[in-house]
């Protein structure tokens, strides 16, 4: 073969890889991918994340033109944290002291609702040692003048506290609440009888009682009813990629719904009933939160379908936190919402 036909055949073969390459299925390097706007959302590996994990696991961020990146933290207060100092764009989290101190700086604006503590949904459960139990503590009315474990002040457990106070009229500084940082430690004091009771998630109470180690009083649902979550992100994210916020929420309110209907639907008598596609969302979250089906199910919380913010009891919470000396005092609730993305 010659220099000159041998260098025929190499360009004729690199153009054939060329137009090859050329035409390869759109699967090699997907369009859609390419046009897609990346968005990072914070949550914590709870079930009160389960929309948010339904709608990555589903598509529904894709199918809106988001390609969206979960982003795992340990502690409700990171979240908001994060999302104000830009490391997130979004955030779903309970609502504490802390979130609203960040939104009144102007850093967090809440734009849909997450769990809420309902009715008839085992959510946070007030727990005594069965010492406590033993002396008379049968109620979640008579935890006045008692020591309750709980997070830290400030923290949802704190508030569940005043506000049960508000109900059968006592404060909390009709109590000792003793803040420990985080839920093991609070199992371990309760445990060694350093508390009389115990503000816990639902799968940590019902282990609890299953040991014998405590008695569950009630369900925080069932005495007061409250936001205790909710979807958020920066005020600049809303003002510079709008579009981009409203396809996040167009996608999480897809699997709010879906969610609300597998997990929130009761019969005629009160009781919850599996809604369509129960066992494969329960999966969903099962996978994500790293925790067995039967543990996610006892804790499943309830979300409004349409992501609606209870707005009269957000602007309670931050009267709250005023009073406690928390929050600053100037704080209008109300300038932290911007509940446009939700037709509300």
């Amino acid at each position: 073969m010659t220099f000159a036909s041998w260098t025929r055949r190499a360009v004729l073969g690199a153009a054939a890889a060329t137009l090859a390459t050329a035409v390869l299925p759109a699967t090699t390097v997907p369009v859609q991918a390419q046009s897609l706007d990346k968005a990072t959302v914070g949550v914590l590996a709870l079930s009160s994340s389960g929309p948010i994990f339904i709608a990555k696991a589903k598509g529904y961020f894709e199918r809106e033109g988001l390609d969206v990146t979960l982003s795992m933290f340990t502690s409700a207060q990171q979240v908001p944290v994060a999302v104000a100092s830009g490391d997130v764009d979004f955030g779903v989290t309970g609502l504490t002291a802390g979130f609203y101190n960040l939104a009144a700086k102007g850093a967090i604006t809440m734009i849909a609702a997450q769990s809420r503590d309902e009715p008839g949904f085992p959510l946070s459960a007030y727990v005594a040692t069965n010492a406590a139990h033993a002396a008379g503590l049968t109620k979640p009315s008579e935890l006045k003048g008692k020591r309750i474990a709980i997070t830290t002040i400030g923290s949802t457990f704190h508030y569940m506290i005043g506000i049960l106070g508000q109900k059968y009229g006592f404060t909390v500084k009709d109590v000792t609440m003793v803040p420990l940082q985080d839920v093991p430690k609070m199992v371990a004091a309760f445990k060694g009888g350093q508390v009389d009771a115990i503000l816990a998630p639902s799968t940590v109470a019902r282990q609890l009682a299953a040991d014998g180690a405590g008695q569950i009083l009630g369900w925080a649902g069932d005495e007061t009813p409250w936001q205790l979550g909710a979807l958020f992100t920066g005020p600049k994210t809303i003002q510079t990629r709008r579009p981009v916020v409203e396809k996040f929420v167009r996608a999480y309110k897809t699997a709010l719904a879906e969610y609300h209907a597998a997990f929130n639907v009761k019969d005629s008598s009160g009781a919850l009933v599996k809604g369509p596609g129960y066992d494969a969302l329960l999966t969903i979250i099962a996978d994500a939160t790293k925790q067995k089906p039967e543990i996610v199910t006892a804790g499943l919380p309830y979300v409004d379908p349409n992501a609606k913010l209870l707005i009269d009891d957000v602007v309670n919470q931050v009267k709250f936190w005023q009073s406690e000396g928390q929050v600053d005092k100037t704080l209008d609730a109300k300038s932290i919402m911007d509940l446009s993305f939700i037709g509300q």
